[in-house]
């Protein structure tokens, strides 16, 4: 069993209109939001052995939030291909990890971020920014897993849902 986290980035900021969108930062929400989320992913023992993350600034400083706050202290591999890519190109980059690695989080986009969970779930969800799905998958080797392979989801965490029970 393989256990996949899918996070989109928290909430970007659009204050400077000559950053493209690929530099745009995270807004203090965004940062609040990420942080909640790293929060939960300690409370679940959910800690990663490996952080794939887009190249793109709001993700870079998404996955740099959960690096700090987890104490994570593996290699995040920063991928180009996790930049607006489509459910595809996230299997194709899951298929060339490694089988030591059981926690895989990958901190993405919308929409394919959504789609990807999507269709490993086989269930509609909305993933907003800084959300968090949790997905359990019945393969044993990262090259088995195809936009084929059914996953179950065990968790789901939205930060405006959490901030209402704090």
């Amino acid at each position: 069993m393989k256990t996949l986290l899918l996070m989109r980035h928290g909430k970007s900021s659009w204050k400077d209109e000559n950053l493209s969108d690929h530099e745009r930062p995270l807004k203090k929400r965004g940062t609040k939001d990420t942080k909640r989320i790293a929060k939960e992913i300690k409370k679940n023992n959910l800690e990663p052995d490996l952080i794939l993350s887009s190249t793109a600034t709001r993700a870079r400083q998404t996955a740099e939030i959960i690096v700090d706050k987890l104490d994570y202290q593996e290699q995040v591999i920063f991928s180009d291909a996790l930049y607006m890519g489509e459910p595809q190109d996230f299997v194709h980059l899951l298929n060339t990890i490694s089988n030591d690695h059981d926690t895989v989080m990958i901190v993405g986009h919308n929409p394919g971020l959504e789609a990807l969970l999507q269709i490993l779930d086989g269930e509609i969800e909305s993933l907003p920014t800084a959300g968090l799905g949790h997905l359990v998958l019945a393969i044993d080797d990262w090259q088995d897993l195809s936009l084929d392979t059914m996953g179950e989801m065990v968790g789901f965490w939205k930060p405006k849902e959490l901030a209402k029970k704090s």
